[in-house]
């Protein structure tokens, strides 16, 4: 009876303790779901929302480039891409190979798609191309029941519809790079597809060009596949840039070299908007928007024209005969020589044991300084810049807007070269030579320009010397250009010197005379040698230029402004190794010009 009492009691208080145990972890739980619950509710509410929520980011609409009327030059097409989704459809491979020769995939495409399904979940889509045509979209949907998990998708795409005439300035947008993502953590740049500016407006401009991105909220299951559309918000267009180029110029221009290499630039010549610029050859840019093949890219890369260089801006060139007309300029503010002053040319001049030549090399007989600049006599400029010394020269040159590289939003601008004696000696550690300042006085040498340097000196001038800056930008009221202080009527001798260049007998560019009824135009011609002239081929004879290979031959310059009453427009073009200015530089200049006038750009 004892013994079962002992047991008994020992049961019970093991009961107790069991049971005390039981209600204290009633009430941790308890507290514990009160914690959660309660206290901590809405944190964990937004933490489940937040896994049974997704959100992508959604690139918008790339802001539109247009012409100075408002033409577009750079816009957002309407795309259609080829979409897969892996887990749906029944033989991948099979599939690629039945849709590879409609959509016309390559081995290297093939590779890349397979790839792409390899980095993803099965349910994810991956493109296998863009930018279809009608033909395939409309043969995708008429077979869509055979190719399960194939789809259609919609979306804009940049498109340049100019091609090559605007290529150079626009430059074009491609897809972000390693490198891009390092420079940049903007949101937009992890957008898939996304493109960004790579070269050109489209670089400069990129970031108020591509606009704020927009979301779209989703509903996700556990294995993140998307279950349903929640919200869609639209990301904001990027701004429009308005432009000082007229595109139907800028065509005629392209137009106008024909099959010559070159560059041409037109300017306003009282606000310095630049109506024309072009680089010829060009190339397309829509070939860049998503990645240019190995053939394109190699075509265009070792092409001997250079069509990816932008030859009005990174060109550097000797100007040549053009160059006179900033020593003329420079010698009559100087006072070393004034509309009287004369000189003999008898084809040669000597400078201590060297002989300088003319062009013609049976001379020019006595020359005023409106005789030099129309029949571009070397001896007159030979002597003129001896006088003037390489200083005055120099500085003439960079009042005039030469060696100077401008804010246009173009990264690949070249400087020139404006040589001096403190140039020469910091940079070839030598002292400067007479000879020297005799060569550049005729824009040989060390000289070297862009061409639109150039142009930017000739409207200086002809605008009655006030400092334009050239621009791409439009504007409601473009900025005064402040003056040189040159003296009128120094500027309207030179002018008077280009007018006879284009209209006077004799003059050496009467062929490119405009066609137009009472306009005049003035300009000034340029031939440049690309090769070194051996004494022992001058006393041979000078080879011509079409008997040399296109690369040894000279290079051709013209320049002009109209109408010479009243100038508006200057344009500066340079055809490579074109071999005459007169004959080959000149009469596309003429052509651009007399465009320019029939259009009337205001």
């Amino acid at each position: 009876m004892k013994k079962s009492n002992h047991k008994l009691r020992l049961l019970l208080k093991r009961s107790l303790v069991m049971f005390s145990i039981n209600i204290i972890l009633l009430f941790i739980l308890v507290g514990r779901l009160y914690f959660l619950q309660i206290y901590q509710g809405e944190k964990y509410a937004l933490l489940a929302d937040s896994n049974r929520m997704s959100k992508r980011l959604l690139a918008p609409p790339r802001g539109v480039i247009n012409d100075r009327n408002g033409i577009e030059l750079a816009v957002n097409a309407q795309n259609f891409q080829a979409m897969l989704i892996p887990e749906q459809a029944r033989k991948v491979d099979l599939l690629l190979a039945d849709i590879a020769p409609v959509l016309k995939l390559s081995k290297t495409d093939i590779a890349r798609i397979k790839k792409d399904i390899s980095r993803h979940r099965r349910f994810v889509p991956v493109k296998i191309k863009d930018n279809l045509s009608w033909e395939e979209v409309s043969f995708l949907m008429l077979n869509n029941n055979r190719y399960p998990g194939l789809i259609i998708d919609e979306g804009l795409i940049r498109t340049y519809p100019y091609k090559q005439y605007t290529a150079h300035p626009l430059g074009y947008v491609g897809s972000v790079s390693e490198k891009d993502l390092q420079k940049s953590d903007a949101p937009l740049l992890q957008v898939p597809g996304f493109k960004i500016g790579k070269s050109g407006f489209e670089k400069t401009y990129d970031e108020s060009l591509r606009g704020t991105e927009g979301n779209l909220t989703y509903e996700v299951n556990a294995y993140g596949r998307i279950m349903r559309e929640i919200e869609k918000k639209d990301g904001e267009k990027g701004k429009d840039l308005d432009l000082t180029i007229d595109i139907r110029l800028q065509q005629k221009a392209y137009e106008a070299f024909g099959n010559e290499s070159g560059a041409a630039v037109v300017l306003n010549v009282h606000t310095g908007e630049i109506l024309a610029f072009v680089s010829v050859p060009s190339f397309d840019p829509n070939l860049f928007v998503d990645g240019i093949s190995i053939k394109n890219w190699n075509t265009l890369l070792y092409d001997e024209k250079t069509p990816m260089t932008d030859k009005a801006v990174s060109g550097q060139y000797s100007p040549g005969s053009t160059f006179k007309i900033v020593v003329a300029l420079a010698a009559l503010e100087a006072g070393v020589i004034n509309e009287k002053t004369t000189s003999f040319c008898s084809g040669k001049m000597k400078l201590g044991d060297h002989l300088f030549h003319c062009w013609r090399h049976s001379g020019h007989g006595r020359q005023t300084l409106i005789d030099a600049i129309k029949n571009s006599c070397d001896i007159y400029f030979y002597e003129t810049a001896l006088k003037l010394g390489i200083e005055k020269i120099a500085a003439m040159s960079r009042r005039l807007g030469l060696g100077q590289i401008y804010d246009l939003g173009l990264e690949n601008q070249k400087q020139g070269v404006i040589p001096d004696k403190q140039w020469k000696k910091e940079k070839l550690k030598q002292p400067w030579q007479q000879g020297e300042t005799v060569i550049a006085g005729i824009g040989q040498g060390y000289v070297l320009v862009t061409p639109l340097q150039l142009v930017t000196m000739l409207a200086r001038v002809v605008n009655g010397g006030y400092a334009i800056t050239p621009t791409f930008i439009k504007t409601d009221t473009p900025p005064s250009p402040p003056s040189l202080n040159l003296k009128p009527e120094n500027i309207n001798l030179v002018k008077q010197g280009m007018f006879e260049v284009v209209n006077g007998i004799g003059g050496t560019a009467t062929r490119a005379r405009l066609k137009l009824k009472d306009v005049k135009m003035g300009g000034k011609t340029g031939t440049t040698q690309v090769r070194r002239i051996s004494l022992k081929e001058r006393a041979s004879g000078i080879k011509r230029d079409e008997d040399l290979p296109w690369k040894y031959r000279n290079h051709a310059w013209f320049m002009a402004y109209a109408p010479h009453n009243n100038p508006k427009y200057a344009v500066a073009v340079i055809v490579e190794h074109g071999r005459s200015g007169s004959g080959v530089a000149a009469p596309i200049a003429s052509k651009i010009l007399e465009e320019a006038i029939k259009l009337d750009i205001r």
